[in-house]
């Protein structure tokens, strides 16, 4: 295992097993989002898809997940290089939604704004009990994570969230559908590692067309769903790499 900083801003880790590990990596800046973390994330992602991963893990140096956008770096800019980071970041947050192979969260502190963007643009999410969740940005007089956390969570809870600045904690994002575990730091790595095993063992392209099929049905209308469904099974027939799991099964029963 070989571990390698795509750019300072994220550390890049690719294990034997085909992990690859991305650690926003400014704790100095409680992991804020500026513009070379957002160019850092959508390389990491890139070199994720080059180098055929199996399983995108994206956490967090130090206490924070990630303090929201990088408010000392916004202060002199003008709105147009405003403008060209944000979308900088929505190319950061698109490139992890859009990764074939499945991707998880694992939230250990705070997460604001863009770490909420991020944390939600994953399949799911892993919490320790000190993860929150929080969404202030119209509270400071601009807009954001208005469209992912809403569909995740509901209007009605991101609404809340986004007018009152409430932060979830790791059990109320639990409840409502964000985070899908919350485990207790001392046993952290060994779940993830359980999780991970679980992953890279299952045969990649079944784990792919199941990722499209989810994702691009709750897109389509059910008969459209359907037929995303129907594809997909004719691709994985055709790929063939169903008879060798069902011969495994077959000599593990027997």
């Amino acid at each position: 295992m070989s571990e390698i900083a795509v750019r300072d801003e994220v550390l890049w880790d690719l294990s034997e097993n085909g992990v690859a590990t991305l650690t926003l990596n400014r704790p100095e800046a409680r992991n804020a989002l500026n513009t070379g973390l957002a160019e850092a994330l959508l390389a990491s992602t890139r070199r994720a898809v080059a180098e055929d991963a199996r399983l995108v893990v994206i956490r967090a140096a130090g206490p924070v997940f990630c303090a929201g956008a990088d408010l000392k770096e916004r202060k002199g800019m003008t709105e147009d290089q405003v403008r060209a980071r944000r979308l900088k970041g929505f190319a950061a947050y698109d490139a992890i939604e859009r990764l074939p192979m499945p991707s998880i969260a694992v939230v250990e502190g705070q997460a604001v704004g863009s770490g909420v963007e991020i944390a939600a643009a994953c399949d799911f999410v892993v919490a320790t009990p000190k993860a929150g969740f929080r969404t202030p940005e119209a509270l400071w007089g601009t807009v954001g994570a208005t469209q992912r956390l809403s569909r995740v969570l509901g209007k009605r809870l991101a609404k809340d969230m986004m007018f009152t600045g409430r932060t979830l904690s790791a059990e109320e994002a639990r409840e409502g559908g964000l985070v899908t575990r919350v485990v207790e730091p001392e046993a952290l790595e060994a779940t993830l590692a359980e999780i991970a095993s679980t992953i890279t063992g299952a045969p990649p392209a079944a784990m792919r067309l199941a990722k499209r099929c989810v994702d691009e049905g709750l897109e389509r209308d059910p008969r459209g769903a359907l037929a995303t469904e129907l594809m997909a099974i004719e691709e994985s027939l055709a790929g063939g790499e169903w008879r060798k799991t069902m011969g495994t099964f077959g000599k593990a029963s027997s």
